[in-house]
């Protein structure tokens, strides 16, 4: 069932540090163009595979608000024309603290977005700095008070630890502020260093000092630990709720549920098939004047491979999978295919296997990479057919 849809805006006024997305600098960029593309592709889309309703849209980059409301204005009237979006439960848009103008927040609530994700990061200026942000705390808490003043009640924040010269004292005080704040949603996330990120040009020639292991896995304790106090449930590897204010959006990708995917560099998940979009926005735009599809590779997922992604993708929520109805939506016996990961897991503690229900434990939480890559490349379509 594809009922959810991301829609990519790979404009930014600054570029972060770490940031490997899809991304340009806004100046000079052909935008009003590009918003143009977004809703032809969009139109492409729903004449080559129609859907009766979407029940969560995403919008991501980049900054989304990096557009000026009336750019927002037009995207959003255009979506309504292109996409059916009469009964959507959940309307997210990634915002900016430096760009969460008054204008643009009246703009996306009067278009149904019910949902904002705020990036804080730290409210730490020197880490800020050093992570390449533009934004104060100040402009977090002001990004926080407007936003509610334009009637939204479900606000996220997104917090990063393991950031260079960060301490543990640091990450504590930014849990205690952003819990502070009264939102009802929080992701935090550790530092990935990618390659074509300016950290990692900086971690290969020896300049990106970053926080020792047992520092990290203690900010991430501290993570746990406070946001609970506070009212959270951690039901994700890196995501805690009010109850009730889980994102219906990432769920659909942590349930491997298929998706649209649109905009330059934007990846989808449709019909069985993964494609990733061309990433250069003039090729993109080239692309659609042509009428064509900007997608820049398809490949066809084998049912190993869906097994494999429901699985590890599966297990980064907090309440596992249920082996039994992943068998029934695949046709095998998973706990029969990957009975020898399972039991060596449960005996390490890195799993709970129990009534034909897997999830991680504390442990397995903070060794969860380690667990994912029990179930890849384990089984092949010999294995799966045969117990089909």
């Amino acid at each position: 069932m594809r009922n959810a849809a991301y829609i990519h805006i790979p404009f930014c006024e600054h570029i972060c540090h770490y940031c490997d997305f899809n991304k340009v600098f806004l100046k000079n960029q052909p935008v009003n163009e590009y918003i143009e593309a977004l809703l032809e592709e969009m139109r492409l889309t729903m004449k080559q595979s129609p859907i009766e309703q979407l029940r969560t849209i995403y919008i991501g980059g980049g900054t989304p608000t990096a557009l000026s409301a009336e750019q927002l204005k037009r995207l959003f009237t255009g979506m309504r024309e292109v996409l059916p979006m009469e009964e959507l439960l959940e309307f997210t848009v990634e915002v900016n603290p430096d760009s969460s103008e008054e204008e643009k927040l009246t703009v996306m609530r009067e278009a149904g977005v019910n949902r904002l994700s705020i990036g804080v990061q730290s409210f730490e200026k020197d880490l800020l700095d050093h992570i390449g942000r533009t934004h104060s705390s100040d402009s977090v808490y002001d990004a926080v008070t407007r936003s509610r003043q334009a009637g939204f009640n479900n606000i996220s924040l997104d917090l990063m630890f393991g950031l260079p010269h960060q301490s543990v004292a640091q990450f504590i005080d930014t849990i205690e502020k952003a819990c502070a704040l009264g939102v009802e949603h929080i992701s935090a996330y550790s530092l990935k260093v990618e390659e074509k990120t300016v950290f990692f040009n900086r971690q290969r020639k020896g300049k990106l000092s970053l926080p020792p292991e047992e520092d990290e896995v203690r900010m991430y304790e501290e993570l746990q630990e406070r946001t609970k106090a506070h009212g959270f449930t951690q039901y994700e590897i890196s995501n805690f709720a009010k109850p009730g204010f889980e994102s219906n959006h990432n769920l659909v990708y942590w349930k491997n549920e298929e998706y649209f995917g649109f905009g330059a560099g934007a990846h989808g998940y449709v019909n069985g098939v993964r494609h990733q979009n061309i990433g250069p926005v003039p090729k993109y735009l080239e692309s659609l004047t042509k009428g064509e599809l900007p997608y820049l590779r398809e490949h066809i997922v084998t049912k190993v491979e869906q097994i494999e992604e429901a699985m590890f993708m599966g297990l980064r929520k907090l309440d596992g999978v249920d082996l039994t109805d992943l068998s029934n939506r695949y046709g095998v016996d998973l706990a029969k295919l990957y009975a020898r990961q399972l039991n060596d897991l449960n005996e390490r503690s890195l799993l709970s296997y129990e009534d034909n229900r897997v999830k991680l434990t504390n442990e397995g939480l903070l060794l969860a990479n380690e667990v994912f890559e029990q179930f890849l490349a384990v089984l092949d379509e010999h294995m799966v057919k045969k117990e089909s």
